[in-house]
C-alpha cells in the first residue's frame, strides 16, 4: 500500500527588486499550502528578488536584501512545520550562484545551486551566475552572522544533494536542468529519489506549453515518482510574461494544473548504477500515520490553449501588470482601422474581461488595483465595455490620404468595445511642418503621383507618421486632464513582429510608444486572434477590418480609394516574412544558407531564380532597416523569431546592405543548380 503525501507547488507574480511584495506573496503561498495540508512547498526560481533583475545581480544590495528576506521567512511562524523551498542568489566563496534554499523550522537543510544555466534567447544566466559543476558533492557554506543568530547553525551543506525524510527522498532540479539532455532527475531516480522538484522562471511563448508538459510527464514515465514544477507568473518588469502553469505529475500523468494566465498574484497547485547522492537527513515526514486509507488524487487531462487563445490571455495579463504597476490611469491607442491596432484594442478589451471576471470571483487585490487606476474608491467593475471606456482612449488620426472606410471601421470598433474615442485631422500640422521646410529652403516636396522623386515621396509619408506619434503623446498626457480626470495614459504601439523584422515602419512614428503588446506576434497569428474575438466578444466590426487589405494610407488616394497596400510596399507577403524570420533567427541562417533551405522548401512553388530574388530582397531591406530595432518599443515577447535588438536578437545595425560576397554565393549556386 502506498503512502499519501501532500505537496504544494505555486506560481507567484513576483516583481524584480520588489523585496517587500515578494516576501508577502511567498508567505501567502506557504500559508495556502499549509492550509491545504501540504508538508512541502516549492516556489519559483529566484522568487525572493524576482527572476528578471538582470544586471542588478551584480549589486551587493540584491544579495543583501535577499538574505534579509530569507531571515524574515525563517523567523515567520507561517513557515513552521512545512519544508520550504525558496529561490535566491547566493554568494559562496566569492562566486555567485542561482540557488534553492531549503529549510524547515528555522533550520537550513540544504542550499542547492543551479547546475545548468539558461543562456540563450532571452536568458543570460552565465553573465551573472556560475554553474555548480561538482555533481553529487557538497561543501560547507558559512552562514552570514544575521542567519547564524536565527538558525543556530554555523555552516550548512551547499551543493548537489538530496533530502532524505522519514518516509521519502526528495531531489531538486532548477528550470533549465529539466531541458538538458541528461537531466539530474534521471540519476536521482536511479538512486532512489521519489519526489522531484523544479523551480522555474519560464516565460510564455506561443505554442510552448506542450514542450513543458511533455518534459515533465516524460520525467516520471521512465523512473516513476512525483514531479513538481513551480513557475514565476506575470510581468516581472520587462518584455517577458511568465505564464505560471505550475503542475504536478506522477508516474507519467498530470495530477494538478495551475492556471496559465491569471490575474491572481498567488496560484497554488496541490497537490543502471549511479554513484549515490549525498543525503541530508530530515527529521520530518511528508505523510501522516492515519492517511493510509485516504484516497489519493486522480490524474487529470491537461488543458491546452490554442495560439489565438494564448494571445487573448497572455498579452492581456501583461498589460494589466504594466498598468497597475506603472500607476497610470489607462492606455492611449492610435486606432487606424487596420488589423494590428484593432488587435491591440481587443487585447485591452480582453484585459477588461479578465479584470471583471477576477472581481466577480472575489479577487480583492484586483478590485483594489482597479479602484486606484480609475481613482474611485467605491467603483466595482461589472461590464467590460464600461471598464474599457474608463481605461482606454482610442484615436483615429485622419489625413487627406485616409479613406472613409478606415475611419468608419475604427469608430465602429471603438463603439463596440466601449473605448473613449477621439477623431481628429492631422493635415494642418503636416502642412505647417512642410510649409516651414519650404519657407527655409525655398523647395516644395511632392508625392510621386504628383511628379516628385522617391526621396520626396518617402519624406512626405514619414512626416505624417511622425506627427501622429507627437499627437499621441500630447493626448496621452492631457486628454484626461481635459475631461477633469486625474492621471496620464500609457501610449500603446501596434507594430507586429513581421513589420519590425523588415523595418516596415517609420522610426519614431506610432510604432514608438510606451509598450507594444503585439510586437512579438506575427500577422498570421494576429488575424487568428482577431477572428477569435469576433465570436468570443461579439465584435462584428472586426469582420470588415479582417476583410480589408492592410495599408498604411500615407500616399494620396486614387479616386477616393487606397492606392498602396502593405504587401506591395514590402515586396513580399506576411506569410513569407514569417518564414524568413524563423530561418534567420531560429534556424540561424545567413543569406546563402537561407537560399539553400528555401530552394527545397519552396521547390513546388518557386523557381531557383525567384527564390534567389526573394532572399536578396529580404536581406537588403532587413539590413537597411536594422537600425530601427535599436529604438523599438518594448514589446511582449511571444515569438521565437522576434527581432528585438535590445535583449533577444543581438546583432549589428550598420550592415553592407549589398551583401556582395553572400549574394555572389547565391548567384553561383543558382547557376550551378
Amino acid at each position: 500500500m502506498g503512502r499519501k503525501v501532500t505537496v504544494a507547488t505555486c506560481a507567484l507574480n513576483q516583481w524584480a527588486l520588489d523585496f517587500e511584495g515578494n516576501l508577502q506573496r511567498i508567505l501567502k503561498s506557504i500559508e495556502i499550502a499549509k492550509h491545504r495540508g501540504a508538508r512541502y512547498r516549492l516556489g519559483p526560481e529566484l522568487e525572493i528578488c524576482g527572476y528578471g533583475c538582470w544586471d542588478h545581480y551584480y549589486e551587493s544590495d540584491t544579495l543583501l536584501h535577499s538574505l534579509q528576506v530569507l531571515a524574515a521567512l525563517l523567523e515567520s511562524p507561517v513557515t513552521q512545520d512545512i519544508i520550504c523551498d525558496v529561490g535566491m542568489p547566493v554568494m559562496h566563496r566569492n562566486v555567485r550562484y542561482n540557488c534553492r534554499v531549503i529549510f524547515l523550522n528555522r533550520k537550513i537543510l540544504l542550499i542547492r545551486p543551479k547546475m545548468a544555466l539558461a543562456n540563450e534567447g532571452n536568458y543570460r544566466e552565465l553573465r551573472w551566475f556560475t554553474p555548480w559543476s561538482r555533481s553529487r558533492q557538497t561543501e560547507e557554506y558559512f552562514l552570514p552572522r544575521m542567519l547564524q543568530d536565527l538558525t543556530k547553525q554555523e555552516t550548512v551543506p551547499f551543493g548537489d544533494a538530496v533530502l532524505s525524510t522519514w518516509d521519502t527522498c526528495i531531489g531538486s532540479e532548477v528550470c533549465e536542468e529539466l531541458w538538458t539532455p541528461h537531466s539530474p532527475h534521471v540519476d536521482m531516480g536511479l538512486d532512489g529519489v521519489e519526489i522531484f522538484t523544479n523551480a522555474s522562471g519560464s516565460h510564455h511563448v506561443l505554442r510552448k506549453a506542450h514542450a513543458r508538459v511533455d518534459l515533465v510527464t516524460m520525467a516520471t514515465t521512465k523512473n516513476g515518482g512525483i514531479y513538481l514544477l513551480a513557475n514565476q507568473k506575470g510581468c516581472d518588469g520587462d518584455r517577458l510574461y511568465y505564464d505560471g502553469c505550475a503542475l504536478i505529475a506522477m508516474n507519467g500523468s498530470i495530477f494538478a494544473q495551475g492556471s496559465q494566465f491569471s490575474l491572481d498574484d498567488v496560484c497554488p497547485s496541490q497537490a543502471s548504477r549511479v554513484s549515490p547522492y549525498p543525503r541530508v537527513k530530515v527529521d520530518f515526514a511528508l505523510s501522516c500515520h492515519e492517511d493510509l486509507l485516504e484516497p489519493v488524487s486522480e490524474p487529470i487531462e491537461w488543458k491546452y490553449h490554442s495560439p489565438a487563445e494564448e494571445i487573448s490571455l497572455g498579452p492581456a495579463c501583461w498589460l494589466w501588470d504594466f498598468l497597475r504597476r506603472s500607476r497610470q490611469a489607462g492606455f492611449f491607442l492610435p486606432l487606424s482601422g487596420g488589423v494590428d491596432s484593432a488587435a491591440t484594442a481587443c487585447l485591452v478589451y480582453s484585459m477588461c474581461h479578465q479584470v471583471c471576471e477576477a472581481v466577480k470571483r472575489g479577487n480583492l487585490e484586483v478590485l483594489a488595483d482597479v479602484r486606484t487606476i480609475v481613482n474611485q474608491l467605491s467603483y466595482t467593475p461589472q461590464d467590460p465595455r464600461e471598464l474599457c471606456g474608463r481605461v482606454l482612449t482610442t484615436c483615429y488620426m485622419a489625413s487627406e490620404n485616409s479613406s472613409q472606410e478606415t475611419c468608419d471601421r475604427a469608430r465602429e470598433l471603438a463603439q463596440q468595445i466601449g473605448s473613449h474615442h477621439i477623431g481628429l485631422h492631422i493635415d494642418p500640422v503636416v502642412k505647417a511642418l512642410v510649409g516651414l521646410f519650404s519657407l527655409v529652403t525655398g523647395a516644395s516636396p511632392r508625392f510621386a503621383v504628383h511628379g516628385g522623386s522617391d526621396r520626396e515621396n518617402l519624406a512626405l509619408q514619414n512626416v505624417q507618421a511622425r506627427v501622429r506619434m507627437v499627437i499621441a503623446y500630447l493626448f496621452a498626457q492631457l486628454s484626461l486632464w481635459s475631461r477633469g480626470a486625474p492621471g496620464g495614459l500609457l501610449v500603446l504601439g501596434s507594430a507586429n513582429v513581421d513589420e519590425s523584422l523588415l523595418g516596415y515602419l517609420t522610426k519614431y512614428d506610432c510604432s514608438s510608444a510606451d509598450i507594444n503588446p503585439i510586437g512579438g506576434i506575427s500577422k498570421t497569428d494576429l488575424r487568428a486572434f482577431v477572428q477569435l474575438c469576433v465570436e468570443r466578444f461579439q465584435l462584428p466590426a472586426l469582420q470588415s477590418i479582417l476583410a480589408a487589405p492592410a495599408t498604411a494610407e500615407l500616399e494620396p488616394l486614387a479616386h477616393g480609394r487606397v492606392s498602396q497596400t502593405d504587401e506591395e510596399d514590402m515586396g513580399m507577403t506576411y506569410a513569407e516574412l514569417s518564414v524568413y524570420g524563423r530561418l534567420r533567427k531560429v534556424a540561424k541562417t545567413g543569406p546563402y544558407s537561407m537560399f539553400c533551405k528555401l530552394l527545397d522548401m519552396w521547390r513546388d512553388t518557386c523557381s531557383p531564380r525567384q527564390v534567389a530574388d526573394k532572399v536578396k530582397c529580404f536581406f537588403s531591406k532587413y539590413s537597411m532597416n536594422r537600425h530601427k530595432m535599436t529604438t523599438l518599443t518594448p514589446a511582449y515577447h511571444a515569438e521565437s523569431y522576434s527581432p528585438d535588438d535590445n535583449r533577444f536578437d543581438l546583432r549589428p545595425f550598420l550592415y553592407n546592405t549589398r551583401w556582395p560576397w553572400q549574394f555572389r554565393c547565391i548567384e553561383n549556386q543558382e547557376k550551378d543548380g
